[in-house]
């Protein structure tokens, strides 16, 4: 079927506004303009190259999203947050189909450069990707513990809202007069799917309730509190700041900050209390017993479908439960050697028990505490970034910040994460750091941690996609779980090749922790939602298996309860880039450069698998002599 053909089964009446999707652990939010999007002219392709038409297009694309152009450092559109219904999702997914199909029809594939062949197959590949989730939209959860409103909301206001004018400063303040009716399609949506069978376990729910109290809690919220809401200091902050600058007056900076706090209580507030009330009138249809979407109505498809999104391969639920339980048991071996060369005697459980519980593989839950775990963190991601020009020629340029997760949305044993900068480079990336709980954080995996997020990392990959020149725009913004989160995986297998890395055996057991954490994934993910897997099954394989903290084993199981499928698509990744680059040393034999090999990953931006392996089986072709197939 051709995309025009599949746009004929999905056109629908053009309406407003946008849909709520996950790419990864990233929450995205993708929409419409206020008006209908431009049509593109059926010109000659001679007109203009491949790759300014696909920038149109693109920029058509970012044309839905306020949200999207905000990530990216632009200002346009900066009074709006995008909405949140279906018929938002169904009219970007017409408007990207009929682009497919516009494409197919003015271009000639086989008279495209490479580069452009690839910006084509992607550009397809999205559209599909589109198409396939139009039909799962109410079959995950709106709001749980990891995603949803609650959290996104203060998190893009306080950190991606950038404030530079009065102009930016009441953009911010209608943006919080936005909230109210994008919680309200948000809540309508969670309300369709819970009557359809969708049902929160009880732990999401506690979450979001938990963390919209956290961010109503303080001034302005509460006229009797000694302290500050975390919005409301930043706001106060971005105000005194324009102040200072001389770019407002005592009567602009009053006005604005009475308009400020009206938007907070009158507006952003009630919306925050529906939430809580409906998470608490939710609470009496949870399960007794948590377990995964196979449970549900259309949960074994909306399965399958999450694995093929979230992978980008065709892998079955059974063949990925494999590929853990061998990974497993590889590693398993791996982590007892390491067990060997410090002299531990016993068996592997009774290792995990001791890596676990000890006092010396903690820092003291403490600020103190908690400052040198950034500290040291900064030192390895450091460290590893003075060798990196041996290992890459594409480096990136942008900064790279190290901070701890805000508190309104800071958990016990959360995961790391990574936010990206904007592409001119005006903000740094962030690795953020969930630190409540420092009996949650063993040392031994922080190099792997910071290498993961920081350096040769997501930073780096992400950043080098956004500073790629010569190439269509969208690629340098692409997103794909299995391609980021691969590397970023590979990249903790690749720090040990480096000089200077996991010196101590306790943190290479802490490399290998992290790797068997990612192979138990397959295992438990697969369980819980293709083999009928209980939240408590779970958590004891997983614990039979890691010396993870019982904590982070809890937090991370209930993580792939709530996101079906994501958490499989790291491991698959990284075997997929292992797989790639054995195939390229024995082809290639001494001719082979670990460099230009790292180029041919990075170099063409995040790719879904299958188009990886295209582009470096292309390079070992054109390296090796042979002529490309």
């Amino acid at each position: 079927m051709t995309f025009k053909q599949q746009l004929l089964k999905y056109t629908r009446t053009p309406c407003r506004g946008l849909a709520l999707c996950l790419l990864g652990t990233q929450l995205i939010l993708t929409g419409c303009a206020e008006s209908e999007p431009e049509k593109q002219p059926e010109a000659q392709a001679t007109a203009r190259s491949f790759t300014d038409w696909m920038n149109e297009q693109y920029e058509i694309e970012l044309g839905f999203s306020p949200v999207q152009l905000t990530f990216q450092g632009r200002s346009e559109r900066n009074d709006e947050i995008d909405a949140l219904t279906i018929e938002n999702m169904q009219e970007e997914l017409t408007w990207k189909l009929a682009s497919a199909a516009q494409m197919e029809s003015l271009f000639d594939y086989d008279a495209l450069t490479d580069s452009e062949r690839l910006s084509y197959d992607l550009w397809l590949f999205q559209a599909e990707q589109m198409r396939q989730s139009a039909d799962f939209f109410y079959d995950g959860l709106i709001f749980d513990q990891m995603n949803g409103l609650q959290g996104f909301l203060p998190t893009f206001l306080i950190n991606f809202h950038s404030v530079k004018s009065e102009d930016d400063m009441r953009a911010y303040i209608a943006r919080i007069r936005a909230v109210a009716p994008r919680v309200s399609e948000a809540l309508a949506n969670a309300q369709k799917a819970s009557a359809q069978g969708v049902i929160s376990p009880l732990f999401a729910l506690e979450g979001v309730i938990t963390q919209s109290q956290a961010v109503i809690t303080g001034q302005p919220f509460d006229d009797q509190a000694d302290q500050d809401s975390d919005l409301w200091a930043d706001i106060q902050s971005e105000i005194d700041k324009l102040q200072t600058d001389g770019l407002i007056d005592d009567k602009q900076s009053a006005s604005l900050l009475s308009a400020a706090k009206d938007a907070l209580v009158t507006h952003f507030q009630p919306a925050y209390e529906n939430i809580i009330t409906w998470a608490e009138n939710e609470k009496d249809r949870t399960p007794d017993v948590v377990t995964g979407v196979g449970a549900q109505p259309n949960g074994a498809a909306y399965y399958e479908y999450r694995l093929r999104n979230q992978t980008t391969l065709d892998l079955t639920a059974d063949q990925i439960h494999q590929i853990g339980l061998d990974e497993v048991a590889r590693l398993r071996l791996e982590m007892e050697a390491i067990m060997e060369q410090v002299g531990f005697t016993g068996e592997l459980s009774d290792f995990f028990e001791h890596v676990r519980n000890a006092e010396w593989n903690y820092f003291p839950n403490t600020d103190e505490g908690r400052q040198a775990y950034i500290t040291d963190a900064k030192a390895a991601i450091d460290n590893i970034q003075d060798k990196l020009p041996d290992f890459f020629g594409l480096l990136p340029k942008a900064g790279l910040e190290v901070r701890r997760v805000e508190p309104f949305r800071e958990r016990d044993g959360g995961a790391q994460h990574y936010y990206p900068g904007t592409p001119d480079g005006s903000r740094s990336g962030v690795y953020y750091a969930h630190l409540s709980d420092m009996g949650a954080m063993p040392k031994n995996q922080l190099e792997v941690i910071a290498y993961h997020e920081g350096l040769p990392g997501h930073h780096m990959q992400i950043s080098i996609a956004q500073e790629l020149e010569d190439v269509a725009t969208f690629r340098t913004q692409a997103r794909f779980t299995a391609y980021t989160e691969g590397w970023a995986l590979y990249s903790e297998y690749l720090a040990k090749e480096i000089p200077g890395t996991y010196q101590d055996p306790y943190q290479d057991f802490g490399r290998l922790s992290a790797s068997i954490w990612r192979a138990i994934r397959l295992v438990v993910d697969t369980g819980l939602h293709a083999r009928g897997w209980t939240e408590q099954d779970a958590i004891d394989y997983f614990a039979a298996n890691s010396p993870e903290p019982l904590e982070s084993i809890r937090s991370e199981v209930r993580r792939y309860i709530v996101m079906p499928g994501q958490a499989t698509s790291y491991k698959i990744g990284m075997l997929k880039i292992l797989e790639l680059r054995d195939i390229a040393e024995k082809t290639l034999g001494d001719n082979f450069d670990l460099r230009d090999f790292h180029d041919a990953i990075l170099g063409g931006g995040a790719l879904p698998l299958k188009l990886l392996e295209k582009r470096v089986l292309d390079w070992v072709d054109s390296t090796s002599g042979r002529p490309t197939p």
